[in-house]
């Protein structure tokens, strides 16, 4: 096969095999390799000696044949080929289709090392990207390994000929190709039993899609909704949430109760009696922490969100919170609550937290805040403002809410200092 036109030569030739040993995984999942390249004529002056070579579903500790693919300024991409000695740690997949769907990265890894791998992680990105020393606990399982997933989106592109292809998710490695997927086993089992006849109705309605398209299930009460529009329910502990079945709610509800009691154990500590909801969505932190404080005010740009949330409060009688819609401008305008006796509990989207709402969040000043967080370089990022703003990390603690991939949940608790 020939490279593609853009390939650059150095420092391995396209399809170039070599064997490595995995020292590490990257917080993509990726085995890291390293090899010494030897002085050369064609290396550039800023090229590292010690050159990094990614290789995905590898794993620490074993010695692997690889075929490059790339090679970028300071590292390459190989795929790996044969596994010559394996890790100790690695394990059948569940699932036929590991390694080419990219919905999974870790079903080769027993879960305990998936949880020390992912603490590691936490741990790594904190000390580089934040310049923070400073212990992470072990993450926390979550219950169900296996079928937890509460919604799946699988999707298809524009049908050719009046037929659909494939129906599934993105190929690992790839931004347009989709893999058909008939079963998920991180899927709960209800999606799994809904799925086929799901899938059969898309096909029998090719026709009627003039574009692709993505699919909706939603497991709630019992049964799966497919209706973005229709009102789903989760259960938290003893509490209820409605909310729209294709609006975002935490997918994993199994490992809910004990990730919210967290939060508001450590957002109640030292006398907050107030707290904010910064990002409160349909309410799930406002609504799971306000036994824990005297009021609480739940903040949300989206309109529709603050309804819902609100509509959850009296749902579950709960009456010491109120539901603001703010702009991003002036999202803290409205809160009255004593700075020194508030706590912030934010959970913003994978972008992490923007300047603007930064500066207003330490101009208001809250004693303490806890910052939740799906996608931790972004959280790490944020957290070196939160120092240089004069907070102090108390604990960081990992959750995970998604086995068998690479992501999780952080959360970080800040106090004022």
């Amino acid at each position: 096969m020939r490279p593609h036109k853009k390939f650059k030569a150095f420092p391995f030739e396209y399809h170039q095999e070599l064997e490595l040993t995995i020292e590490s995984l990257s917080n993509l999942g990726h085995g890291i390799a390293r090899v010494s390249l030897p002085e050369s004529e064609d290396m550039p002056e800023d090229a590292p000696q010690n050159w990094v070579v990614f290789i995905p579903f590898a794993l620490p500790g074993e010695k692997v044949k690889v075929r490059i693919f790339r090679n970028d300024k300071n590292c390459s991409h190989g795929d790996l080929v044969e596994i010559l000695e394996p890790s100790p740690h690695r394990r059948e997949p569940k699932c036929p289709l590991f390694g080419e769907c990219g919905g999974c990265q870790y079903q080769h890894v027993d879960y305990e090392t998936q949880l020390e791998w992912k603490t590691r992680q936490v741990a790594e990105l904190l000390q580089h990207m934040a310049g923070i020393d400073h212990p992470v606990k072990p993450a926390i399982a979550s219950p169900r390994e296996w079928n937890y997933r509460s919604k799946i989106t699988p999707h298809f592109q524009k049908p050719r000929k009046g037929k659909i292809d494939a129906i599934g998710f993105l190929r690992q490695g790839r931004r347009q190709s989709i893999i058909d997927v008939p079963q998920c086993p991180i899927a709960m089992e209800e999606l799994n039993e809904a799925l086929p006849e799901i899938r059969k109705s898309a096909h029998a309605n090719a026709h009627s899609y003039k574009k692709g398209a993505t699919l909706l299930l939603r497991a709630t009460e019992g049964r799966v909704e497919t209706n973005n529009r229709a009102v789903a329910t989760e259960h938290v502990g003893d509490l209820s949430f409605h909310f729209l079945a294709g609006d975002f709610f935490q997918n994993n509800p199994f490992i809910l109760p004990s990730f919210t009691g967290y939060v508001a154990q450590h957002a109640s500590m030292h006398g907050a009696k107030y707290l904010v909801d910064a990002y409160c969505g349909s309410g799930l932190f406002a609504l799971t922490l306000a036994s824990s404080f005297e009021k609480v005010a739940g903040v949300e740009v989206s309109e529709t969100a603050a309804d819902w949330a609100a509509q959850n409060a009296r749902l579950n009688d709960i009456t010491n919170t109120t539901f603001l819609a703010s702009s991003a401008e002036a999202i803290f305008k409205d809160i009255e609550f004593p700075a020194e006796e508030t706590a912030v509990v934010i959970d913003p989207p994978r972008k992490g937290c923007n300047q603007e709402f930064l500066d207003q969040l330490f101009a208001f000043g809250p004693s303490r805040c806890v910052y939740v967080s799906c996608n931790p370089a972004t959280q790490m990022r944020d957290l070196k403002e939160f120092i240089g703003a004069g907070y102090k990390l108390e604990e960081v603690q990992p959750f995970d809410l998604f086995p068998q991939t690479r992501h999780l949940e952080c959360v970080a608790i800040l106090s004022k200092g």
